[in-house]
């Protein structure tokens, strides 16, 4: 699946659709992540749920929560 060549209609009712997740962080700042079908995961800021959703396809999501749990996204 290549993300960039998604039908801009498919992504507006996947989106309308979706059922956003939300991390909890004890603070201000949190983030939603939303499964779409044809393996597309939506990420977006939880204050900001106007903006367009970065998107994801399933092995991109896989490598960045990889990224996180093997502590290579470690701000300095």
């Amino acid at each position: 699946m290549n993300k960039n060549e998604l039908d801009p209609s498919w992504v507006e009712s996947q989106l309308r659709d979706a059922q956003w997740q939300t991390s909890s962080s004890g603070g201000q700042t949190c983030v939603q992540v939303a499964f779409l079908d044809q393996g597309i995961v939506a990420l977006r800021d939880s204050k900001n749920t106007g903006k367009a959703p970065h998107l994801f396809t399933d092995a991109e999501y896989d490598a960045f929560i990889g990224g996180i749990l093997r502590g290579e996204l470690r701000r300095n």
